[in-house]
């Protein structure tokens, strides 16, 4: 019996392979995968709060606190108070920061070439389209309360 790819697990695959060969591309600059991620949402959201951030990873606040002290340590990051609210901190990049951004980004290319090896600048096009429709499906979805058509006999 034959049975085809469920697209899914290929999805969560390719985006587990995509990470994987980042890092290694990545890894003599000595960063994490999770700094890597800090380093690419503040090179978009300079002066971002440090909660806003962590919903935007997607990471618990004290997670993102104990990472962003190791990159502040590192020279990576400073923080700013809000001059809004004293309890808050902005977030920004230092100059020690911004050659790993370009970094970020040319390995980040490479990675794409690789992994698009074979697929005509249409066929990118098309995956790009079906895969931001596919997102955008899902965060409508999970907007919404999940109601089951059927009952389920556990």
């Amino acid at each position: 019996m034959s049975t085809s790819p469920n697209i899914s697990f290929v999805l969560h695959d390719v985006a587990r392979l995509l990470r994987k060969r980042f890092e290694q591309r990545s890894r003599a600059a000595g960063l994490t995968r999770a700094q890597w991620q800090v380093l690419a949402y503040l090179s978009l959201h300079e002066g971002i709060h440090q909660n806003k951030l962590a919903d935007l990873i997607e990471i618990m606040p004290i997670t993102l606190a104990r990472l962003l002290d190791k990159m502040q340590a590192g020279g990576f990051i400073e923080r700013r108070p809000d001059p809004a609210d004293r309890r808050a901190w902005l977030l920004y990049l230092t100059p020690k920061a911004h050659p790993l951004i370009e970094v970020m980004r040319s390995n980040g290319q490479k990675t794409r070439e690789e992994a698009f090896t074979g697929l005509s600048a249409d066929a990118q096009r098309q995956l790009l389209q079906t895969l931001c429709l596919i997102k955008s499906n899902l965060l409508e979805a999970c907007a919404q309360p999940a109601v089951d058509r059927e009952k389920v006999n556990v």
